[in-house]
């Protein structure tokens, strides 16, 4: 299984509801899930996300 990585910052002026809401769109609409979160102790939040290679297998 082979999968892709994407890591995105949230600084710590954005409030735990909208990085909510931003990680949500991105999972119902890009097919993103949560693969680790680490806020630093300046308060920005650095987020990995990941997401399922598909690849297509030629039949004929």
């Amino acid at each position: 299984m082979e999968w892709e990585f994407d890591r995105v910052t949230y600084p710590r002026d954005f409030s735990r509801g909208a990085v909510t809401r931003l990680l949500t769109d991105r999972a119902e609409h890009g097919g993103w899930e949560l693969d680790r979160v680490r806020i630093t102790p300046d308060g920005t939040r650095r987020v990995v996300l990941r997401r399922r290679i598909i690849r297509a297998v030629r039949t004929a």
